[in-house]
């Protein structure tokens, strides 16, 4: 089989395409033969180690994650047989493969008929929009504000925002052309927040403050967004892509504003029940039409540097998938 890994910190450049043997599933593991991978911004962060702040650090070999979309082709030991042969989705660690090796209690089941963008949603960037959207404790009719809402996890934000019933919903982002696309997956006002007077405009749209904010952003973005909130307003913090982890003035608290951290796999340890409920619950989305996914682009696994050149340009919006292109092993 191919994958991709890498042996130094630096640019897409240093993503290789190798050939290996496809792992074996251990206990607890399935093996998956990969039909799409989704690629997350965070992995971009990885490759390029130190130069992306403390908290992006990782080893060396470079194992990229991904959203795996495939088969079960095998099980490891003390897992369900019945998997074998089912479509799911998983959040993989070294998931740039033809076969991809994931934890058997976190799999999510893909609806029938549900295309691989959709289904690449499952595992992680939905359940991640729809639990910061929870976190938040939004209430009907709340304003909520949610920056880089043309990426993979923010433009379903907007779309579940919807669902949940938000009154009016803000989408940050930079460029016309992802103003344009924040406004078409159902944003009620579209900001470049690349601009100066952003917070500006955020306060036109919001004379009384907003209600929630959603932040994957950090840095100024994030200070500026406190200042933002209507009283008893909540900030949700589950990203830094600025690197910059800022600290949070008390002191803007003060006003009846709160601010709550998230992180998917911290969610899961502490209740794996509902967060499971919720994945099925997100399927169940997706297959009623309710939710959508926009492909940017599907490159062939090969081209896996390229992938990460659109990611860092910042110039896609929605997701982007690798696919694999060796037949399948007889």
């Amino acid at each position: 089989m191919q994958r991709v890994r890498y042996y130094e910190y630096g640019g897409p450049e240093v993503l290789t395409v190798e050939d290996a043997d496809p792992p074996a599933p251990q206990a607890g593991q399935v093996l998956l033969r990969a039909e799409a991978i989704g690629v997350n911004f965070v992995d971009t962060k990885f490759r390029r180690g130190s130069d992306s702040g403390s908290i992006f650090q990782r080893p060396l070999p470079g194992r990229p994650t991904g959203d795996v979309v495939g088969t079960v082709t095998q099980v490891g030991p003390d897992v369900d047989r019945r998997l074998v042969g089912r479509r799911v989705a998983a959040l993989a660690e070294d998931a740039y493969a033809d076969y991809v090796v994931a934890e058997a209690s976190w799999l999510a089941t893909v609806p029938d008929h549900l295309d691989s963008g959709d289904a690449s949603m499952l595992a992680m960037s939905a359940p991640v929009a729809l639990r910061i959207l929870r976190a938040a404790r939004l209430n009907p009719g709340d304003t909520v504000l949610i920056h880089a809402a043309a990426g993979g996890i923010g433009h379903l934000a907007v779309q579940l925002a919807k669902v949940l019933g938000a009154g009016t919903v803000i989408g940050t982002a930079r460029s016309s052309r992802k103003l344009d696309f924040v406004r078409n997956v159902g944003a009620d006002v579209a900001i470049d927040y690349a601009l100066p007077d952003w917070p500006d405009q955020v306060r036109a749209a919001a004379p009384g403050g907003v209600d929630v904010v959603l932040d994957a952003v950090g840095g100024s973005v994030l200070q500026s967004s406190l200042d933002l909130l209507a009283p008893f307003g909540r900030t949700v913090v589950y990203g830094a892509a600025t690197g910059e982890l800022e600290r949070v003035p008390v002191v803007k608290l003060f006003a009846l504003r709160s601010v709550t951290g998230f992180n998917l796999t911290a969610w899961r340890h502490a209740n794996p029940d509902q967060a499971r409920q919720e994945m099925g619950e997100l399927a169940d989305l997706f297959a009623a039409g309710q939710l959508r996914t926009t492909v940017h682009a599907s490159l062939p696994l090969t081209e896996a540097a390229t992938a990460h050149e659109l990611i860092e340009a910042r110039s896609h919006t929605g997701r982007i998938l690798l696919i694999p292109t060796t037949p399948p092993a007889a």
